[in-house]
Parts: structure tokens; C-alpha cells; sequence
């Protein structure tokens, strides 16, 4: 692995060098960076269209006013089912005769569909619905609608296609996250700027948007607002996982909340989802975070299944720039996780694709700097339909056509993608000396979080340190845990490296340079500093 080192500055004021790092030079970003100001969190500041926003508040008060029926078509995912939960609740407290939908993932798909419209009328009257969190490529959809005497309001922050779709109205921005679309498309009925927040956090995190500017700054606040939560349902999943609201960050939404609030919708329905985080009865949260975690839970052994599967079918292939597998027993709701578990293990785009009689879905995942939504879209005359991110990709294809859309995008890839871009590379901030290696540090970069996409947490290289003892830890035997002391002073140094075991082979006594991010250990009241290991080479 290439270790890269950003910056080569002097360690005068460490902070400002890692501003620097993160693309925050003047003093006035700075300052906004450091002390972030909700109040400016407005849709004008994260380019959403006013006029298409005044429209869409316009049309939902005419609904609301004409006890018109409503429906808010959501997604299956955390983004979606935030985003829902916010302007279900938010219109139902206007008087609105409003009900949310959220597809099933099976049945109508992804996105507002002919289908899920179908369903929407055979079942309720319906004369306006709102999207949240998809809608901004959804032309035909908007298209069927319209012929059925149906507006249509979109939110959403996807990237568009070159035709917008034919909508009432399109309140819609690639600088959030689908919740927080909805959230500044709710602050526009008068409703408190702390209310939902909690929301547009768990949003933010699950979504992978960038943790800089706007989406930062409700993060901030949003953290803030779940850790003081009184939600029954984000309270009784918080139980049923083991974590304590107050002590509730980043890792805790990215790897146990969110994972359990997405689990209904990759393996059932993700209307469970929203009942939970909607539900004011404890006993019903209760029941529904168990539902939650044990769902999780067999979305977790069928992911350790598949890709099991998928492993073996890549090392058949011998695949160079573009791994692409399909198969019948690949779930439609765990493609994407398979696929992401891929480039962690290979570092290739990776496409996995679940095989059906008629129709086949897909998920793909990428590597730094490759947009594979735009690398797909060069295939879609062989594709039902395609949307996404740069990183990650959704997409339906006839199944008959799937060896020739194989074929394709395998010429197609050589084209486009670089051997050097297939290098995996350790970005590090900068060296960081034994004087400054100390609790003190750790605290002084808290004021630098939350970190996470776009404001990672400070990696540092520290070079020449000898290895003093040396311990493999773990049910499995895969980490270590590690002293080190400096050649100079003596000082000790206490560091982990999960599955470092696999990794490297170390001796006591020997010279290394390793990379880290600082932590703090917390035992028996006693709280002591802690590297969190990234790698380790021979000292040159």
C-alpha cells in the first residue's frame, strides 16, 4: 500500500494544518468550520431552486387546505425512511390528510415507479405525492402520474439525468443527503430548526454524504439532538443494541443503528422501519426493535453467504479491472453490501447482480475516482433503468441480456480505467513527533469532529519507533495489541491494529514507522491514550 503524505508543514498549529489538509484555508471557513452556525443551513446555500421550493410549499398548503389526499413516497434505505418520517410527521401535525408509502424493494423497486403508483391507487385515493430521497430520474413514473390526474412533487438529491422529469415541482440538491432535503423543505412551514434534526443525522451518516459544510453542521446538531433523543423507538433500538444514547457518534450510526434500520428493507419491508422511528407507544417500540435487531440479524448471515459465493466465483473469473458476478441465491437486499465487501477485498469496481427469470438487479460499488453511475449510464441501452452516486450504482437488466452487458462493460473498462488508479493508497496528514503524542492532542482534534466521508478522522505518520512488546488479542487471534517507546525519550506508547495479525509479522526490538489515528482507552476509570493502527512498515 502507497502511503501519501498531504501535508509537509511545520506542526506550529496543528489544527489549522489540518484544515488546510480538508480544503479549509481562509479565516472565515475556518471559523464557520469551527464553530458551525445552524441558522445557515438554508436551501439557498446548498443550491436548491427557491422558486421550485415556493412552488412546491404553494401546491402542499393547497392540498392541505382542499383536504386533498397525500401520500410521501419513500425509500427503503435510512435516507428514505428519515426523510419520510419527517414530512409524514411534519404535514400530519398541519392537518393534512397525508399517509407515508414506502416500496417494497421486491415488488415495485426503487424509486417512484408505474408500479408503486398502481399500488397507491388501487389502495387510497391519491391526488398529490411527494418524493423523498428519489423521484429526480423518475420521468416515466412522473409521466403516468400526470395521465392519472396525479401531481407530483419532488424531493430528492440523486444525480439528475439530462431531462428533468415533467413534475409539479423539483426541490432537489446533490449537497445533502435525502433527509435533509426534506428537513429544509419542512423548515419551510415555521417548524422548529432542532425538530427532525436527530433524523437527518442518522441520514446523514448511513448515506456516505460528505461531512463537510451544511451536512457537517447537521450532523453537529443532529448528534446533539440524538444523544437527548425521546423517541420510543430510537430509544428501545439503542436498548436492543447495547448502546447508550449519550455516548452515541459516527461509528455507533454507521455500524449498529443504521444496519438495523436498513435490515426490513433489504430482507422484508422497510415500513417497520418508519413505524419504529414514528411510534409513540414504548411497548410497540419495543417490539419492533426486536424485530429490527433479529431481521439484522439474518441480513447478516445471508451477506456472509453470498459472499462466500461471490468470492469464489471472482477467483474463477480472474478478473483484472471489473469484477461482475450474478447469481439466483444473491438477495436483491444485500447486493450492495456484497458488492462493497468486494472492493474492501479486491479493490475493484464491483458489480453483483441478483439473477431473476425475467429481470436481474444489481448494486455496484467503486473505487476512489471512478463515477460508476456515469460508467454504467455508457450501457444503458442494455439497462432497464440506472441511478446513483460516483461510489455506488443500482440498476435492473433483462436477464437475457446480461452476457452481453458483461461483455460490454468489460471492453468499456479498459478503456476507462487506469491500472495506477487501482493502487490503494493510505492518505496520511502529516508526520506527527513524539512531543506531541499525548492525550492533550486526542482532545484538541474532537474539535475538528464529527469525522466521517469528506472529513476523515487525522491520520498520522510517526517514524523510527522501536517495538517493546507485542500481544495477539481477539476470540479469533486477528489483532494485535502493542507498545512501542521512541528512540529519544523512552516514552511508551500504547497501540492497536485490528486484523493486524494477518497483516505484518513483527519482532520485539525491532524499527518501525507506523500509521495511526489517535484514540483514548477507557479502563477501570482510568483513561489513557491509545494509536488505533492503519500500518505499519520497517523503519527505513
Amino acid at each position: 500500500m502507497k502511503w501519501e503524505v498531504v501535508s509537509k508543514q511545520k506542526q506550529k498549529d496543528l489544527i489549522k494544518n489540518l484544515l488546510i489538509n480538508r480544503g479549509i484555508e481562509s479565516n472565515r471557513e475556518i471559523d464557520e468550520f469551527l464553530h458551525p452556525e445552524l441558522a445557515k443551513v438554508t436551501a439557498k446555500n446548498v443550491e436548491i431552486n427557491i422558486a421550485g421550493l415556493k412552488k412546491a410549499v404553494t401546491r402542499i398548503n393547497q392540498a392541505i387546505k382542499g383536504k386533498q389526499k397525500i401520500i410521501i413516497y419513500g425509500d427503503y434505505d435510512v435516507d428514505g425512511v428519515c426523510a419520510s418520517a419527517i414530512l409524514w410527521e411534519i404535514l400530519n401535525d398541519l392537518g393534512a390528510q397525508v399517509l407515508p408509502f414506502i416500496p417494497s424493494r421486491f415488488e415495485q423497486g426503487y424509486g417512484l415507479s408505474k408500479e408503486g403508483i398502481e399500488t397507491l391507487i388501487s389502495e387510497n385515493r391519491v391526488d398529490l405525492i411527494i418524493t423523498v430521497d428519489n423521484g429526480i430520474v423518475a420521468n416515466n413514473a412522473v409521466e403516468f402520474a400526470n395521465s392519472k390526474g396525479i401531481d407530483v412533487i419532488i424531493t430528492d438529491h440523486h444525480t439528475p439525468s439530462k431531462t428533468l422529469p415533467n413534475a409539479c415541482s423539483i426541490v432537489h440538491t446533490t449537497k445533502l443527503c435525502g433527509a435533509g432535503v426534506a428537513y429544509l423543505l419542512a423548515q419551510e412551514f415555521k417548524v422548529e430548526q432542532s425538530e427532525h434534526l436527530e433524523l437527518v443525522a442518522l441520514a446523514t451518516v448511513a448515506d456516505l454524504v460528505p461531512l463537510t459544510n451544511a451536512n457537517r453542521t447537521l450532523l453537529y446538531f443532529g448528534l446533539q439532538s440524538l444523544r437527548k433523543t425521546k423517541r420510543p423507538g430510537l430509544l428501545a433500538l439503542f436498548q436492543s443494541a447495547g448502546i447508550s444514547a449519550k455516548d452515541i457518534g459516527v461509528y455507533e450510526i454507521g455500524h449498529i443503528i443504521a444496519p438495523r434500520l436498513n435490515a426490513m428493507g433489504r430482507m422484508e419491508n422497510a415500513t417497520d422501519s418508519l413505524r419504529l422511528i414514528c411510534t409513540t407507544n414504548k411497548n410497540r417500540a419495543t417490539d419492533l426493535a426486536r424485530t429490527l435487531s433479529n431481521t439484522n440479524f439474518q441480513r447478516q448471515q445471508a451477506t456472509i453467504e453470498s459472499l462466500s459465493l461471490a468470492r469464489e466465483k471472482v477467483n474463477k473469473k480472474n478478473l483484472k479491472k471489473l469484477i461482475f458476478v450474478e447469481d439466483e441465491k444473491f438477495q436483491q437486499g444485500i447486493v450492495g453490501l456484497v458488492a462493497g465487501r468486494l472492493v474492501e477485498e479486491y479493490y475493484l469496481p464491483s458489480i453483483v447482480i441478483s439473477r431473476g427469470s425475467r429481470y436481474s438487479k444489481a448494486s455496484a460499488r467503486s473505487v476512489k475516482g471512478f463515477n460508476i453511475t456515469e460508467f454504467l449510464r455508457g450501457a444503458k441501452d442494455l439497462l432497464v433503468d440506472v441511478g446513483g452516486h460516483p461510489m455506488a450504482a443500482g440498476f435492473t437488466v433483462e436477464t437475457e441480456k446480461l452476457e452481453a452487458l458483461e461483455e460490454k462493460l468489460l471492453i468499456e473498462i479498459e478503456k476507462k480505467l487506469n491500472v495506477k488508479d487501482l493502487e490503494k493508497s493510505l492518505r496520511i496528514d502529516m508526520q506527527l513527533f513524539e512531543d506531541l503524542i499525548t492525550l492533550k492532542t486526542y482532545h484538541d482534534l474532537q474539535q475538528l469532529a464529527p469525522f466521517g466521508m469528506g472529513n476523515p478522522e487525522p491520520t498520522f505518520l510517526t517514524k523510527n519507533l522501536i517495538v517493546e512488546n507485542i500481544r495477539i488479542i481477539g476470540n479469533d487471534g486477528k489483532h494485535l495489541k502493542l507498545q512501542f517507546k521512541t528512540q529519544n525519550s523512552n516514552l511508551k506508547i500504547d497501540g492497536i491494529y485490528f486484523k493486524g495479525a494477518e497483516k505484518v509479522k513483527l519482532n520485539v526490538g525491532e524499527r518501525v514507522d507506523i500509521v495511526y489515528t489517535l484514540d483514548k482507552n477507557v479502563w477501570n476509570g482510568n483513561t489513557n491514550l491509545q494509536l488505533k493502527i492503519k500500518d505499519v512498515k520497517d523503519a527505513n
